[in-house]
């Protein structure tokens, strides 16, 4: 699942709102809610995640920033932990970006990791180019390849 602009869902403190003010011909105004590309808008939005989810990541969900993914060995597992995560984002007025949600897969991509019932796998077309290297046996490439 994906976070519809993630950063702007958080409500910036009033005392920090200044600290973002621009101007234009017709003022000056500030953010309300936290822009894209403060320098610690990671690092809090991350920290926002993780304290929502504190409880289910490990356990049925992983998060990264805006992206996060729900897990279950069993489809029923699946549609019971679907609902605990909707239950948190409901009470925490997060919203989804549908266009970039995906549901009820038995494997699928994330953080460019394959994620299937067997476990965390490296995606194919991330390793490819390793796995088409050929080997050397001149010194030159060896060097060149290890730095």
């Amino acid at each position: 699942m994906d976070a519809y602009s993630g950063y702007n869902q958080i409500m910036m403190y009033d005392d920090d709102k200044a600290k973002t003010s621009f101007i234009i011909e017709r003022g000056i105004y500030c953010y309300k809610v936290m822009p894209f590309g403060l320098k610690n808008a990671g690092a809090t939005y991350q920290r926002l995640v993780n304290k929502i989810f504190k409880e289910q990541i490990g356990r049925i969900m992983e998060v990264y920033v805006d992206d996060m993914l729900v897990k279950a060995p069993k489809r029923a597992d699946h549609l019971k932990n679907l609902t605990e995560a909707f239950s948190l984002l409901r009470q925490y007025r997060m919203k989804l970006n549908p266009s970039k949600c995906t549901f009820g897969v038995s494997s699928g991509r994330f953080l460019g990791y394959l994620v299937t019932q067997r476990g965390i796998e490296a995606y194919p077309r991330q390793i490819k180019a390793i796995l088409e290297m050929k080997s050397t046996s001149i010194v030159k490439e060896i060097q060149s390849l290890t730095g």
